[in-house]
């Protein structure tokens, strides 16, 4: 049998191609040519970019992971955000101050990812998604939040009781060029009032899972408080990697996984339970759960970054 029983065309080069193949081979076409002609579309095919995988070790847990480097790129066409309700971003880039103002009092969080899809310019593709951080009855953040350089709620150094004042907590940003960091609450803090931390995005959460490359000093190897988790990190190969466990665990298996099997410095969790939710096309996977902010990968599809 040739190879054309397997192959999967992915554009309209492709199809045109294994169409004149096709013919050729009706006309009497070797099979070894016709082989030769597929492999060389194949060749000439980019294949798409992959950022999600599943792992069963040391449990089972997804993996969502994006490059720090292509973030960096002039013109990439990738770019992390956060979102909340609908049309924030379309406003803030258009610096509609009005507007903004308007939905910051008015407008209702996009709670679910089907509503995020439909939120965004058709131009933009959303590769994979996640919960980002913890949020109160309305689905307000109750951590320090900035959107397009916009600050939403002042950074929470506060006691008090559950996950996110599990100390020291953390915040997940990067700034206007897409430099991703997670810095401890505290540390964050002397940063800002510096000058040194200009964050474009930013979501405060707890706790912190790796700090610096040590577990969280509160969390116990013999906890049997287990549950579904995610987080995310900044790791030592470049990439930023997003993880929500398939399978309940503890908060010192969770640590343990960015620590020694993804090797990240810093590492922060987002939040658990049913609060947990996954966007990732990839794996064919996509939960339906009511969420606060949410994080996500955009690939711009306009000309301008193609």
């Amino acid at each position: 049998m040739n190879s054309l029983s397997s192959f999967k065309p992915k554009n309209y080069w492709s199809i045109l191609v294994i169409s004149l193949g096709a013919s050729l081979f009706l006309s009497g076409c070797k099979n070894g040519e016709l082989d030769a002609l597929i492999e060389s579309v194949k060749e000439a095919t980019p294949e798409q970019q992959q950022f999600c995988e599943s792992k069963a070790a040391p449990f089972a847990h997804a993996v969502c992971q994006v490059s720090q480097n292509e973030l960096l790129e002039a013109n990439s066409a990738l770019s992390l955000h956060l979102f909340w309700k609908s049309g924030q971003w379309q406003a803030a880039q258009e610096d509609d101050s009005a507007r903004l103002a308007d939905q910051d009092q008015a407008i209702q969080p996009l709670y679910k990812f089907n509503n995020l899809l439909a939120d965004l310019p058709k131009s933009s593709e959303l590769k994979f998604a996640t919960n980002a951080g913890m949020y109160n009855a309305e689905f307000a953040p109750i951590g320090f939040t900035v959107l397009q350089g916009r600050q939403i709620l002042s950074l929470n150094l506060n006691e008090g009781a559950g996950n996110f004042h599990m100390m020291p907590n953390g915040v997940l940003w990067w700034d206007q060029k897409n430099r991703v960091s997670i810095t401890e609450s505290h540390k964050f803090n002397e940063m800002l009032q510096s000058g040194v931390a200009k964050p474009w995005y930013a979501t405060q959460s707890g706790p912190m899972l790796v700090i610096e490359g040590k577990l969280h000093p509160k969390f116990n190897p013999a906890s049997t408080s287990q549950k579904i988790r995610n987080g995310v990190g900044v790791c030592e190969d470049g990439n930023i990697k997003f993880v929500t466990s398939n399978e309940p665990v503890t908060f010192y298996q969770f640590a343990n996984l960015f620590k020694e099997e993804l090797n990240c410095a810093n590492a922060l969790f987002l939040d658990g339970g049913i609060a947990s939710a996954l966007y990732a096309p990839d794996l064919a996977h996509q939960d339906n759960k009511n969420m606060g902010v949410m994080v996500g990968l955009i690939e711009d599809h306009s000309s301008n970054k193609q």
